[in-house]
């Protein structure tokens, strides 16, 4: 068994250097060994500044500013290395080596794990989290999906006395949220080591947790059994943000008008990361103006790489992408074969991994480039940054630097930048990762509002309850 470690905040804060005002403050917390803890909150409260701190690694003096302390088994949280493993919220940036085998045994390897005992736990730790891939295969030719389940498995290799997890299953289908529960329950059980999980959906950690915390403005909101914390407080927490069982988010209206004309269309389409080697097709889309099309399937059918190619990002691995006349607009080709500039403002995407696609050392900053790019005078690019500003909830961010925000701050300054440009199509790769109820619910009233407004929206999304919310068509990829 593990010697499962013992985690505290006292009076603890952190405020990032680069960011006005405290991530995450007055936080009071004890957990005891071998304790399952799902910690909680809105967008933004400091849930993954909480984790990262109590796993070490949010640097030093020069990377921002700490009150109060971490402390795990009685040391200094930075000063304990290795006995706590932390997956990170975006997975890719925890993918270190080339090659999976090698990415899970690199954990072991700088632990002193003895070598004849590291491979055994590589294959071990794979087999828990399901991702059935030879170890020679490439970490970047995995899919968001199975590079979350790598990243889990590299740390279940590791065998630490906590494991802190950050969102784990947030880019997972509905069998793969079930499979990486049961693996992260069964690694507990087995190891007795201290999990603290951070997740905004409650319903698949429930059933696995003895411990519920809320972290909110003012420290830790609420702290106790998962069914006392819900039935005393849930309507409160609800209004806060935080997702309760039994208490859903608003829906948008339905759809305002019929479907309106097609206007990108992929006809015997095959799709691919890398040319020759295609992981969906062939197949047949239709985008149409004012409708959502759903795109779903399980991890690593090609969603996303769809997504891409049908935004003109990445070229067919054979049939083409059709623009209509008026999309189009005198540009000839596949939108492969389309300027930059021009893509603007007609195809318009987010990606999964937010982090791709940020460019500017603020916020504001960040939501000016498209504008800038397409020449609009300062005026109009005020007036547009302003109001995204606002609508995205993310005014009091302007300055601070978009790496510093929550993965659900990222999301949203993305759509805001996409926005910025009022694209024709939009293709948003899981739109509302890391979001809580509420700004949730936002984002899917500005979908729906722009559906309604005549914009054609690709949503690739495990979430079913985006999809139903938006009255999404859904063009399902792999084996139902």
């Amino acid at each position: 068994m593990t010697r499962p470690a013992q985690l505290e905040a006292r009076g603890w804060g952190w405020r990032y250097a680069t960011r006005h005002g405290w991530a995450v403050r007055d936080v009071d917390l004890r957990i005891e060994p071998g304790q399952r803890v799902l910690l909680l909150g809105a967008s933004g409260s400091g849930k993954s500044t909480l984790l990262h701190g109590l796993a070490g690694v949010l640097g030093g003096a020069d990377e921002g500013e700490q009150e109060g302390e971490l402390l795990l088994d009685g040391a200094p949280a930075a000063s304990t290395r290795g006995r706590a493993g932390l997956v990170l919220q975006d997975p890719d940036s925890q993918a270190i080596l080339a090659r999976v085998g090698d990415d899970v045994a690199f954990g072991c390897e700088n632990l002193g794990v003895p070598r004849a005992q590291i491979w055994s736990r590589v294959r071990a730790a794979l087999d828990a989290v399901g991702l059935d891939v030879p170890l020679d295969r490439a970490t970047s030719a995995l899919s968001g999906g199975q590079k979350q389940r790598l990243a889990l498995a590299g740390v279940l290799a590791m065998r630490p006395g906590a494991l802190l997890l950050d969102e784990p299953t947030a880019n997972l289908d509905p069998a793969g949220v079930t499979e990486v529960r049961d693996a992260v329950a069964r690694a507990t059980s087995a190891t007795g080591a201290t999990l603290v999980v951070v997740e905004h959906r409650l319903d698949a950690w429930l059933p696995v947790v003895d411990r519920v915390v809320v972290l909110g403005d003012g420290g830790v909101l609420a702290d106790g059994p998962a069914e006392a914390v819900l039935s005393a407080r849930g309507a409160e927490l609800a209004a806060a943000g935080v997702w309760v069982p039994g208490i859903p988010p608003p829906f948008p209206p339905p759809p305002s008008a019929p479907p309106g004309a097609t206007l990108l269309r992929g006809a015997g389409l095959v799709v691919a990361r890398r040319p020759g080697e295609p992981v969906a097709g062939p197949l047949e889309a239709e985008v149409r103006a004012s409708e959502v099309l759903g795109i779903v399937g399980r991890n690593g059918s090609g969603k996303s790489t769809l997504g891409l190619t049908l935004a003109g990002l990445l070229p067919p691995d054979a049939g083409r992408v059709e623009a209509s006349p008026s999309l189009s607009a005198g540009l000839a080709g596949d939108p492969i074969s389309w300027p930059a500039r021009a893509l603007l403002t007609r195809i318009g995407t987010v990606f999964q991994e937010p982090e791709h696609q940020l460019l500017a050392t603020t916020v504001r900053g960040e939501l000016e480039v498209g504008p800038r790019a397409l020449g609009l005078d300062a005026g109009e690019i005020g007036a547009r940054v302003d109001e995204l500003l606002e609508r995205l909830r993310l005014a009091r961010l302007a300055e601070a630097n978009p790496f510093t925000l929550s993965g659900g701050e990222k999301r949203r300054l993305t759509v805001a930048a996409m926005l910025a440009t009022s694209p024709q199509v939009m293709v948003l790769d899981e739109p509302t990762f890391g979001q809580d109820a509420a700004t949730w619910a936002q984002l899917v009233a500005i979908i729906a509002s722009l559906r309604d407004e005549g914009a054609a929206v690709v949503a690739i999304s495990h979430d079913e309850q985006v999809l139903t919310a938006l009255h999404a068509r859904r063009l399902l990829l792999g084996e139902p």
